[in-house]
């Protein structure tokens, strides 16, 4: 032993001994590797290297033990699903993702539902043990939590009479199961789960479309219930047959040096209205591509919204009017005018709810407004209607083209306020009638549904980027929305939403500029949309719709006809 203690080793040992005090065992090292040449050697310790700098690393503890440290926070958050590494974004009620993470959600509601069962405790009504109450007496007194015994060991016989059931009894007690988790969160896991509709992530067919305008004002793209796609491309007119793929241009207003602005088809049939940036209005017939009618001085600045409703066409403008017009006629005045916003109306559709008398039609602005019109009594001259809950009339534009009209008085049936930015989306819903879909531009980011029978808003929805473009499926009771600029990552993006639930169903990207454009084809299972990146991409977005006549029953089963 007296060799040991005069050894070199022994000596170390001592002096590790009488410096253990000076050291701070008790502090985590990182976790990184130093550099090579920069481990310390064994003999040296503090205060006996000759020139080591304060900052020298032959003066720090080395351990060998990692603890990971844990945020301290909600359990749950702790332990949550670990999500992709994105960059941080500003907090938001709802973000985009970069994709459809409709999957992602659902597994991690049920990966969250599932954790909160396990980590709380057992309920009397779970655990199956009485609870004892506490006296009048020790109500007041400061509670000791109660010791629980790791292993008790009881006979069934023998239990407590007050419990309401035997539990060893049962053969599906927790006490005879194999499964590490609790019977409700075993029943979480083998319940059927709602199956998620899969959507193909990128578009069947691109199209280039050179001088498609990237104008948030501009509705440049229809699609014709025959099949034919309308894009406007600078002064020009392009018709694109979807089952040949044939292109054939329809019109040239080069000639005229104006734009166009807007084009829409009729709800059935090959008529196709025109806007242009100088206030004209044509009106083709596509099948022979030859023009029919023009209203030269239609409005006095640019048409940049076109609805149809049977054969009335109405015409929003930048001179903040409404126009409505029977094309069969060749009366160049409008026969009625509304006037609702006090800037530019850059959105127009018609309901067809309840067929061509009883339609309503939607009207949004670049105030931020949504009117909502009835042709058939909306004159309401001279202030204030007289239906409760309905706005008064707006000053009319004295500088109306056409001279003035006498019905220039006319009053919204409603006006909407709760946007905080240029409404250009309006979407009627298809499957349920009165209930309305709008989008707000850059600063409102929202897309808001009103039931339009009693001006009251159903729900809202915080997409997080500026809203383009709304649409209904009509083979699900599912919206599309198109974006573009947004304060977080993603942005460009065409979503899909499921509705009521307003849960995302898919998120489509490929465009590189706003989405401004988007329509359906008539059979409803494809969108188009434009950008400014002057690309046109054609997606499947829903299934086909079902074939109710397939499943009547057939005259000829006379089967079914025996009593």
């Amino acid at each position: 032993m007296a060799g040991l203690k005069n050894s070199p080793f022994g000596k170390r040992l001592r002096g590790a001994d009488e410096d253990s005090p000076r050291k701070n065992r008790g502090r985590f090292q990182p976790a990184f590797p130093l550099p090579s040449g920069s481990t310390p050697s064994l003999d040296s310790r503090p205060g006996t290297s000759e020139g080591a700098s304060p900052e020298s690393p032959d003066k720090r503890d080395y351990g060998d033990r990692f603890v990971p440290s844990r945020d301290a926070g909600d359990l749950r958050t702790t332990f949550h699903l670990m999500e992709d590494a994105t960059p941080a974004t500003p907090s938001k009620s709802r973000i985009i993702p970069t994709e459809s993470d409709a999957q992602k959600e659902q597994s991690n509601s049920l990966f969250g539902t599932i954790l909160y069962t396990e980590v709380t405790p057992a309920s009397p009504q779970r655990s199956g043990s009485p609870v004892r109450q506490p006296t009048a007496s020790t109500s007041n007194l400061p509670t000791t939590p109660t010791r629980r015994r790791l292993f008790a060991y009881n006979s069934p016989s023998r239990s407590n009479p007050a419990t309401p059931s035997r539990r060893l009894d049962m053969p599906t007690d927790e006490a005879y199961s194999l499964s590490p988790v609790r019977n409700e969160s075993r029943h979480l896991l083998e319940s059927p789960r709602r199956q998620l509709r899969s959507v193909c992530k990128t578009p069947y067919r691109v199209l280039d479309a050179p001088e498609l305008a990237d104008d948030f004002y501009l509705n440049l793209v229809d699609w014709s219930s025959t099949n034919v796609l309308g894009v406007g491309l600078g002064s020009c007119v392009y018709l694109w047959t979807a089952h040949t793929a044939q292109v054939s241009k329809l019109c040239d207003l080069g000639s005229l040096h104006d734009t166009i602005s807007s084009v829409s088809w009729v709800q059935k049939g090959t008529t196709l209205a025109v806007g242009t940036l100088s206030g004209r209005l044509h009106i083709y017939d596509a099948s022979t591509l030859q023009l029919t009618r023009t209203y030269e001085r239609a409005h006095t600045q640019r048409i940049g919204a076109l609805s149809w409703n049977s054969h009335i066409l109405s015409s929003g403008s930048r001179d903040r009017m409404v126009h409505h017009r029977d094309v069969r006629e060749a009366a160049p005045r409008p026969f009625k005018r509304c006037q609702g916003h006090r800037q530019e109306v850059c959105g127009l559709r018609w309901s067809g709810d309840g067929g061509p008398q009883a339609a309503t039609l939607a009207s949004g602005g670049n105030d931020n407004k949504v009117c909502i019109w009835d042709l058939r009594g909306s004159k309401r001259p001279g202030g204030l209607g007289t239906t409760p809950g309905r706005v008064g009339n707006v000053p009319g534009n004295p500088s109306a083209a056409g001279g003035t009209s006498t019905d220039d008085g006319d009053a919204p049936l409603w006006k909407f306020h709760e946007h905080t930015a240029a409404v250009k989306a309006l979407a009627w819903d298809p499957h349920v009638s009165g209930v309305l879909a709008t989008g707000g531009g850059t600063a409102d980011k929202h897309i808001r549904f009103w039931n339009v029978q009693t001006g009251t808003m159903l729900s809202e929805l915080d997409t997080g980027s500026q809203v383009c473009n709304l649409i209904w499926s009509l083979t699900s009771h599912e919206i599309v929305s198109t974006h573009g600029f947004s304060s977080t990552t993603a942005q460009n993006q065409i979503c899909i939403w499921k509705y009521p639930s307003l849960d995302m169903v898919a998120s489509l990207t490929g465009h590189t500029h706003r989405v401004l454009y988007l329509a359906m084809s008539p059979e409803g299972e494809t969108i188009v949309t434009g950008a400014g990146d002057e690309t046109l991409r054609f997606w499947n977005a829903f299934p086909k719709k079902e074939n109710h006549q397939a499943r009547q029953e057939s005259r000829l089963d006379y089967g079914r006809l025996i009593r």
